[in-house]
């Protein structure tokens, strides 16, 4: 059963790294975390002179593993820590490095779902239905609201997401889809009315979900998501069960480039595998001549598969493996010279032989 972390409490709503210290904002005041740097990435987060909640110490923890220009594995003393040790180990942030210290690894981290995830469950039980490309599960309700909320240190702004509501959202998704560079490679170019029927059945459709993207509340993308079996991709290989799959378009012209790719992208795929813990792969089907995009996907940890034809369009399959971007902290901004490199500082060098952290 994928474990519950609904019972953490939401009274810490963001955290910064300054230096030597974290700043938590929890109840609209800040509370200063101090931060020891040991070295080679090596960073001791000790206890504020003030008791504070659990999420806030988890959020600091955000904070210290939100930018990859540098490892960062987070340690703690379990003797100034209290109760909140023995949290951070039952809810799996936290792993025992000796006898005196605990190791918070941000492959373990960024999977506790209650630190980005808005008023949702992963429990959602598991029963087969018959299908166009072989059994799948019957598909969890389609969130309502607000999904996911992260914050961007490189843009400091916040990234969410939210599902698109039909009387809400109809203009701004029909003004997008006739934009010109939009159309020449979503195609669905339309009048009001057949984008009102568009969305319409995508509301219908229990495998498809409409989501916009947001920095700061304003939308400025849009995402279709997908599970894979039952998608037209499902026909083109051995999609798992709980395989998904995303379209996206950029409608706002000024969040275009390098800056916005590595704050949304990364996002959209942390969100995909923190809402389903049985999500193992990620997949995409870009148009195998779109060359830039299947680039900045190489660049964020997808793997080329193949080439394929769909009707309309010769494909690139690309893959996203769930253990890869944990362990390869790829929700951070990649290094441009070697994006995707996994961490020498990772839970699984524990248990080398001879190895220590």
């Amino acid at each position: 059963m994928p474990r519950d972390d609904t019972h953490l409490d939401a009274l810490a709503s963001c955290a910064s790294w300054r230096g030597d210290q974290v700043i938590v904002q929890i109840d609209g005041r800040e509370v200063s975390l101090p931060v020891f740097d040991r070295g080679d990435g090596r960073m001791e987060l000790k206890a504020p002179a003030e008791p504070i909640p659990l999420m806030a110490v988890l959020k600091a923890c955000e904070a210290l593993t939100n930018w990859n220009a540098e490892e960062v594995l987070i340690i703690l003393k379990p003797a100034d820590w209290g109760e909140h040790a023995a949290a951070l180990v039952q809810i799996g942030a936290a792993v025992a490095l000796n006898e005196t210290e605990l190791g918070v690894f941000p492959e373990l981290l960024w999977q506790i779902s209650a630190l980005w995830l808005i008023g949702q469950t992963s429990n959602h039980p598991q029963t087969m239905m018959p299908g166009p490309h072989g059994r799948h599960p019957h598909r969890p309700a389609k969130p309502q609201g607000e999904m996911y909320r992260r914050y961007i240190p490189w843009l400091d702004q916040r990234f969410s997401l939210r599902a698109l509501v039909q009387t809400r959202d109809l203009d701004l998704f029909h003004r997008w889809m006739n934009d010109e560079r939009v159309a020449a490679f979503f195609d669905e170019a339309g009048t009001l009315d057949e984008h009102r029927a568009y969305l319409a059945r995508m509301a219908a459709d229990p495998h498809m979900m409409p989501v916009l993207g947001c920095l700061d509340d304003e939308p400025f993308c849009y995402f279709e998501l997908y599970w894979a079996r039952e998608n037209r991709i499902g026909a083109h290989y051995d999609a798992g069960a709980w395989d998904r799959g995303w379209h996206v378009l950029v409608g706002d012209p000024t969040k275009r480039g390098a800056d916005y790719i590595t704050a949304w992208l990364p996002s959209l795929m942390h969100f995909m595998f923190l809402a389903e813990p049985r999500t193992q792969v990620l997949v995409g089907e870009p148009a195998a001549s779109h060359t830039q995009q299947i680039r900045n996907l190489t660049r964020s940890g997808f793997a080329k598969i193949k080439d394929f034809d769909f009707p309309h369009k010769r494909a690139t399959l690309v893959q996203l493996d769930r253990d890869y971007f944990f362990k390869s902290r790829l929700w951070a901004r990649p290094d441009p010279a070697d994006p995707g490199k996994p961490l020498q500082l990772s839970l699984s060098s524990l248990y080398k032989t001879g190895a220590t952290i």
